[in-house]
């Protein structure tokens, strides 16, 4: 997978999810299942063009993979969501 549109699929639009950007800094997608923690880092990096500085993995009991994505301080994560038309 060098392609970092084939590691994130889209980003997840729940209640919570948009509160984990207002309060958290956090992006939450779905990504790939055979993805990484280092290469969704990369695939965010690459993308969005920001600094993360922590990423957490979850897999769903339907067998979707979740990415909480922690964005660095001075990075933020509504901009990042508006330009991706979450907001």
């Amino acid at each position: 997978m060098t392609d970092p549109n084939e590691i994130i699929i889209r980003p997840v639009v729940t209640e919570a999810s948009l509160e984990a950007v207002d309060q958290e800094n956090k992006l939450i997608f779905y990504v790939a299942r055979t993805a990484n923690k280092n290469t969704i880092k990369w695939a965010v990096e690459s993308l969005y063009e920001v600094v993360v500085e922590k990423v957490n993995t979850l897999i769903m009991p339907n067998g979707t993979k979740k990415a909480l994505v922690r964005l660095a301080p001075e990075y933020s994560a509504a901009e990042v969501a508006t330009n991706l038309g979450i907001f």
